[in-house]
């Protein structure tokens, strides 16, 4: 992978997997608060939260999808490459201080479209907190 320009499109092959992890701190949620305006008292207020079903405070689901993004933008494909679609399914809770590991594999190589799509799961403990599909246009060797 070039560091500046990611992997091109004809050097991607299906399986192709890249990963990070990132412990989710109080510092994270009410800064990820700040910037997407998402002040649920879910994710804010201890007290509330623990009236809830899931008795305590959780990350916002879209602070962890941002893992996945971080993924694709700086390993696979990488730097260069640009978000043209998303799916998530949110499957369970991340709370403070779980560690989410953000996974990405190529599933699809579209060389003439200069695309590929990517199957990307966060996980906590090995069980899965999100799962979806990302599509990326991607970089390519024969253009600047």
């Amino acid at each position: 992978m070039n560091p500046q320009t990611g992997y091109p499109v004809e050097s991607l092959e299906v399986g192709m997997s890249a990963s990070l992890a990132k412990t989710v701190t109080e510092a994270d949620i009410v800064l990820f608060a700040g910037v997407s305006t998402d002040i649920n008292p879910l994710h804010l207020n201890e007290d509330y939260a623990a009236t809830t079903p899931f008795g305590g405070r959780i990350a916002q689901g879209m602070l962890s999808a941002a893992f996945i993004s971080a993924v694709l933008a700086n390993r696979l494909p990488g730097p260069g490459s640009v978000y043209l679609a998303q799916s998530l399914r949110f499957k369970a809770p991340v709370r403070p201080g779980d560690t989410v590991t953000a996974t990405v594999t190529v599933k699809e190589v579209l060389v003439g479209k200069r695309r590929c799509v990517l199957d990307t799961v966060c996980t906590v403990k090995g069980k899965v907190v999100i799962e979806g599909e990302a599509t990326m246009l991607c970089v390519s060797a024969a253009a600047p």
